[in-house]
């Protein structure tokens, strides 16, 4: 498991400070800023990117760490650590409304920071990866076909102004080949196969489905290709 490789300590304790910065140095974390107050952690926050934030409950000043990882998480996504001294419910329920990737309770070892912080950045890095993947896996599901309607490949629908079209079965299967070749004209033989299930069927048939498409939606971009076969465009 990886370590992060910027993390800011927020501390007003300046032992517990050089004993956290010298136990993650050991690992290779290069940067380690310490700070001991909400103001001057939430500016650095802002101006630099930090890979998590260990974070004391009780801090100097009039804002305890838990209002700071608070006001830094509703613009930040940062994993946080809480370290703290108190085993109280009140603080423990607190703490938890903002779904903390560790605690550290003092006093603490080496090897306490070393799998909190472990076990944290790799929960985080998981967390990361599976919303990616989430993003990526959306955006290769839809298509955008113009600023009217989209295509999801997924559940198979054609959207209109963000609402579901309703189509019969054939119109829908003619809608899924050809919004799967988007942009490319996709020929009469292959359409009829799959949209008939290569049942014997009249020319015709296809015209008459295209035509009940473009009839129902006017402005939907269904292009013919004299003699070839059918595409849907894009316009974005």
């Amino acid at each position: 498991m990886q370590f992060p490789k910027k993390i800011m300590i927020v501390e007003d304790e300046a032992i517990t400070q050089r004993y956290l910065k010298n136990i993650l140095s050991q690992h290779g974390i290069k940067v380690i800023d310490c700070y001991d107050n909400a103001k001057d952690a939430l500016l650095q926050v802002k101006l630099n990117h930090y890979d998590m934030i260990l974070m004391d409950i009780n801090i100097s000043g009039s804002v305890d760490g838990i209002q700071l990882a608070r006001e830094i998480l509703r613009s930040f996504s940062i994993p946080i650590i809480f370290i703290t001294a108190h085993n109280d419910t009140d603080t423990f329920e607190e703490v938890l409304e903002l779904s903390p990737y560790g605690f550290i309770a003092k006093p603490f070892s080496a090897a306490d920071v070393e799998v909190s912080v472990k076990l944290a950045y790799k929960r985080y890095l998981d967390q990361y990866n599976e919303e990616k993947n989430k993003t990526l896996s959306h955006k290769n599901d839809i298509v955008v076909i113009n600023k009217m309607y989209t295509y999801s490949k997924d559940m198979e629908i054609l959207y209109c102004g963000g609402e579901e079209v309703k189509l019969n079965i054939k119109q829908k299967r003619l809608i899924d080949i050809l919004c799967r070749n988007i942009n490319d004209t996709v020929n009469y033989d292959r359409l009829l196969s799959n949209i008939w299930d290569e049942m014997p069927i009249a020319d015709s048939a296809l015209r008459t489905l295209v035509y009940s498409i473009r009839k129902q939606l006017p402005d939907f971009p269904l292009i013919s290709h004299s003699k070839v076969g059918y595409c849907i465009k894009q316009d974005m």
